[in-house]
């Protein structure tokens, strides 16, 4: 089982109890903005030639612990209880996919949903904060200024 902590701007996954020995690894974090999606799921596949085990401890139908190839993707688990089973989708970063088992699924990805919707809309307004900088009264910047500008936020 995880542990999800959000920041503004970042998500931590904290695998806990002597999971952390089966999966080889004992915390995530990911930035916000590479979170594609999140929803349930309370049937993952964890049967026999569901997956290559890369690093971790395998029991299929029963356990799924570590790094695994699945589907065509790097893909971590950590899966004991299916039905208390999220799915995170990422991209760039070293896995596609964060399969695992948390306390309350559909609280989780509510919280999620929530932390990413409100990360795009600060991104948004910072966004808006830069450009009416820019374009104020008085403002002198050349292109070289403004390039560099747009790249930090």
């Amino acid at each position: 089982m995880v542990e999800i902590t959000i920041t503004p701007d970042r998500l931590f996954l904290e695998v806990k109890g002597s999971h952390k020995l089966w999966a080889l690894k004992s915390t995530l974090d990911v930035p916000l903005q590479h979170v594609k999606a999140v929803h349930a799921d309370p049937d993952p596949a964890m049967g026999w030639f569901q997956g290559l085990k890369i690093a971790g401890t395998e029991l299929p139908h029963i356990f799924r612990a570590g790094m695994f190839w699945h589907e065509g993707d790097k893909v971590f688990w950590d899966v004991r209880h299916p039905q208390k089973t999220i799915v995170i989708e990422l991209e760039d970063e070293t896995c596609a996919k964060l399969i695992v088992e948390v306390h309350d699924p559909e609280q989780e990805v509510q919280k999620i949903r929530q932390a990413i919707a409100d990360y795009h809309r600060a991104l948004a307004q910072a966004g808006n904060e830069l450009d009416q900088f820019i374009n104020a009264p008085g403002m002198k910047t050349d292109n070289t200024s403004l390039e560099r500008l747009k790249q930090k936020s």
